[in-house]
């Protein structure tokens, strides 16, 4: 499976926000390629922020 399928797997799981940190360790993926496909889904509007540096998926 490929990062960016893992990465959006996880926020579709996700019950409360979470920083991208949590997200890196959780996955075991490298913060660097976490930070870049966070972007990707924050552009495509999977992923929100609730508050400043924490990401939960996008409910609407």
């Amino acid at each position: 499976m490929d990062a960016y399928k893992i990465v959006l797997e996880y926020f579709e799981k996700l019950d409360e926000p979470v920083r991208a940190g949590k997200v890196a360790e959780d996955t075991g993926l490298d913060r660097k390629e976490v930070d870049k496909i966070m972007n990707q889904l924050k552009k495509e509007g999977k992923i929100v922020s609730p508050k400043r540096c924490f990401w939960e998926p996008s409910r609407g």
